[in-house]
């Protein structure tokens, strides 16, 4: 490996770490649980990165299966938790009392 891919992957590791940590006070300050189930997502994203840097730097094959899997993992959770802020948010029938 030359020196400029040995830069440029320390560089990439650097913004990804950079990332993790801003996604961290994110996902500690969030406001609501849509920026919380936001951040778990980038974080699967951030963790595919990471993998990803890793597999540029041994150059290796075989984490890319394993980037595969979170990349799933990832996309299950995420549409997991939209459905459960979708139900959780969805307005009710109003009662007898309510209606006009």
């Amino acid at each position: 490996m030359t020196s400029v891919d040995g830069i440029l992957l320390d560089a990439a590791l650097a913004v990804i770490l950079l990332a993790g940590a801003l996604l961290l006070i994110r996902i500690w300050r969030g406001p609501s649980m849509l920026d919380r189930a936001v951040g778990v997502d980038v974080a699967a994203a951030l963790m595919i990165a990471g993998i990803g840097v890793q597999a540029a730097s041994t150059r290796t094959r075989y984490y890319l299966s394993i980037m595969l899997v979170v990349a799933f993992l990832g996309f299950t959770s995420s549409v997991g938790i939209a459905r459960f802020i979708a139900v959780r948010d969805r307005p009710t029938a109003p009662t007898p009392e309510e209606r006009p």
